[in-house]
């Protein structure tokens, strides 16, 4: 269930019980129902394939959310964070995986013991979780993205570029969402491909799920689709 369709159920109920409580008069405790309905309406309507803005949430380049994000989409960040931290430890599989020498993907790095060995250059696919004060900014790469959703062609390019430079450098580079499953499954993918490990995103997908359980969906591969066209392209323009 893509996440539109999660936070309107959301929406629905905590308006629901706000109308109910207002009607019960109890108008101050109904307060908080509404906000966090009209917080959960606004993330539905922004997270939607159609509108898709990641933006509105506010996290920076470094991985941070302003006090008017913390603010106004307070609820949802929490609670993305809880449903992260309890989902990690509901789930029987491995917080990360080596898909080739130097590459891992995996899900959001909330303690140090998350992160792979060699301290990992991040590459950073959610736009609803922020980045840990144990990873150094200037080894941080941020691709604000919704949950089921893709980055952009050219996120994916510039991703593959910098995971490119760093593993060039010795870097070893970690590429994580909020579990490793999709979003960040798809940027994997394209790296694969710019390092030359895989000669296509289906090979690279193939190299992965040897590794890794992943779940990439129809627009994942869409968008891995765009960006392949634009590479090559580009190769035959130079």
């Amino acid at each position: 269930m893509g996440i539109s369709k999660v936070t309107g159920i959301a929406a629905t109920a905590f308006l629901v019980t706000s109308v109910s409580l207002c009607k019960m008069g109890m108008r101050i405790i109904m307060l908080p129902f509404l906000f966090t309905g009209c917080v959960a309406f606004a993330v539905t309507i922004a997270s939607h394939n159609a509108i898709n803005l990641p933006w509105i949430l506010g996290k920076n380049s470094v991985g941070r959310f302003p006090l008017w994000s913390i603010v106004l989409f307070g609820p949802f960040l929490m609670l993305a964070r809880a449903y992260a931290m309890v989902k990690r430890y509901m789930r029987k599989e491995s917080v990360y995986d080596k898909i080739v020498e130097g590459l891992y993907l995996g899900g959001w790095p909330f303690l140090l013991k998350h992160l792979p060995p060699g301290s990992p250059s991040v590459i950073d696919c959610t736009c609803e979780l922020p980045r840990s004060s144990f990873v150094p900014a200037d080894e941080y790469l941020c691709l604000a993205t919704w949950d089921t959703r893709a980055p952009t062609p050219y996120q994916i390019e510039h991703a593959a570029c910098w995971a490119c430079q760093k593993r060039s450098e010795g870097k070893p580079v970690y590429v994580h969402c909020a579990f490793g499953h999709g979003r960040s499954a798809c940027v994997v993918c394209a790296i694969l491909v710019a390092l030359g490990v895989a000669e296509t995103s289906k090979d690279a997908e193939n190299i992965i799920r040897e590794r890794r359980k992943i779940k990439m969906n129809a627009l994942h591969w869409k968008t891995l689709e765009e960006w392949s066209k634009h590479r090559v392209s580009q190769k035959k323009g130079n």
